[in-house]
């Protein structure tokens, strides 16, 4: 409709401009005044002059609505005036659309001072920097964690720490880096995460970093009364009695030694002391055991890294444990995937960690029938490689498996409780973690991620 208005204007615009011309031409020739041919004249020039004002309207509110929307400037309003009603449409559809825009623009910008106030209101300190150092954003958590008013570059926090200036320019995209800090009247314990974008051309690293000191010292004093509750409760069983035969024996002897006694040593009396020595020996020598075991804890070898299969290690296991699987009718299954899959690890430790773990599936596997063992290695879908070993026995229950960890908690009658505590150190001196899923009647998943 907007062009089939333009083109009827147009045509009728050009015909009168023909039909002026005519009788312009016709008055020079038909008549002897020279006014009429002036005045018509000016007619057609001024026809023409509109005409080309009323063609060049569309491209200049073409070329004004483009530069609007090139430069995001919406504040433009198109109108027509003494232009006929062809371009009312035109028009209108150019208002709309520009206040369309300055709707997207304005929910662009509502979004953006939204996200800005989480940014920077956040308890976690934020910062996006090229490689180069300079800053492009830092929130308030960032400048009060830092003590600083403005952060233009990264190298500024030198003064603060070279360590902390070296892991926010090398940390690679996805990585964890733990800085610590010691300040004259503080202590940081700084984790950082990084990711990497591209803006603009640019390479921006966003790191957010956050003071986990606080955390640490409670996980710290948590794991030493956990600790400490093991080791009271293991040196009051040993103690106890050997207190309490120590003082009937101190009372047996006392009144047999007394000078207005006239008691004498019968074989009944000799026997009782006897055993009651027998027992507090058994007893230290337990206690004895207790601290040489807790030390050997304390003494774990730093790990020999070499490549090698994980087949292999695998293998090695299967065939420690071949005798003791075959003596309890357990089945073993193994897989690894892909088969030519290699670690950087110390095997010796891996070979006690994993061994650890299925001579703790066997006994899990007592009374099951069917008792079987999987063990499984593959790569996770973060990218990481892993070892499973499944069993299928009684399981864990959930309040028990929350401590299976600590060192010296045992549910055996004869076990240690240090197993699983040194197959975890043991993993955290390879970077990896250990643990464990269980279900009750179903049966127990140890996981080994490195």
């Amino acid at each position: 409709m907007i062009y089939r208005n333009f083109r009827f204007v147009t045509i009728v615009r050009i015909l009168l401009i023909t039909a002026s011309i005519f009788l312009f031409v016709y008055s020079i020739l038909n008549f002897d005044y020279h006014i009429t041919p002036v005045l018509i004249g000016l007619v057609i020039i001024i026809q023409i002059i509109l005409l080309f004002k009323y063609v060049d309207k569309v491209n200049r509110d073409l070329t004004s609505f483009l530069e609007s929307i090139r430069f995001s400037e919406f504040t433009l309003n198109f109108q027509t005036k003494g232009l006929g009603s062809s371009f009312d449409n035109l028009n209108k559809a150019f208002n709309d659309v520009i206040m369309d825009f300055q709707k997207v623009r304005s929910e662009k910008e509502e979004h953006f001072q939204y996200l800005q106030s989480i940014v920077q209101n956040i308890d976690v300190s934020i910062l996006a920097y090229q490689r180069d150092g300079t800053v492009e954003m830092v929130n308030k958590s960032a400048k009060k964690l830092f003590q600083v008013s403005s952060l233009r570059n990264i190298n500024s926090l030198d003064s603060l720490s070279a360590e902390l200036v070296k892991t926010l320019i090398e940390i690679n995209p996805g990585e964890n880096k733990l800085v610590k800090i010691q300040e004259q009247d503080d202590l940081l314990q700084l984790a950082i995460f990084a990711t990497e974008l591209r803006i603009h051309d640019k390479e921006i690293v966003l790191a957010t970093v956050k003071n986990i000191q606080n955390v640490l010292e409670e996980q710290e004093t948590e794991s030493w009364q956990k600790l400490i509750r093991v080791l009271t409760h293991e040196i009051m069983n040993s103690i106890t009695p050997i207190a309490s035969l120590s003082s009937t024996l101190e009372l047996m002897l006392k009144s047999i030694t007394s000078e207005k006694s006239d008691q004498s040593l019968d074989m009944e009396s000799v026997t009782e002391i006897q055993q009651a020595l027998q027992t507090i020996n058994k007893r230290s020598s337990g206690l004895l055991h207790f601290v040489n075991t807790y030390r050997n804890l304390t003494r774990i070898p730093k790990p020999n890294f070499k490549i090698f299969p994980a087949s292999e290690l695998i293998s090695n296991v299967q065939l420690l444990m071949e005798q003791e699987l075959r003596q309890n009718e357990i089945k073993l299954i193994t897989s690894v995937n892909p088969p030519d899959i290699e670690l950087s690890a110390d095997e010796q430790l891996l070979e006690q960690v994993m061994i650890n773990i299925v001579k703790n599936a066997v006994q899990a596997l007592g009374n099951t029938p069917d008792p079987k063992i999987v063990i499984r290695a593959m790569i996770n879908k973060r990218g990481r490689f892993i070892i499973q070993i499944t069993d299928n026995g009684q399981g864990i229950l959930k309040e028990v498996l929350d401590k299976i960890f600590i060192p010296f908690f045992t549910t055996k009658p004869k076990g240690s409780g240090i197993g699983l505590s040194l197959s975890r150190q043991i993993m955290r001196l390879h970077g990896g973690t250990i643990t464990a899923t269980s279900e009750p009647e179903k049966g127990t998943t140890f996981t080994l991620t490195f």
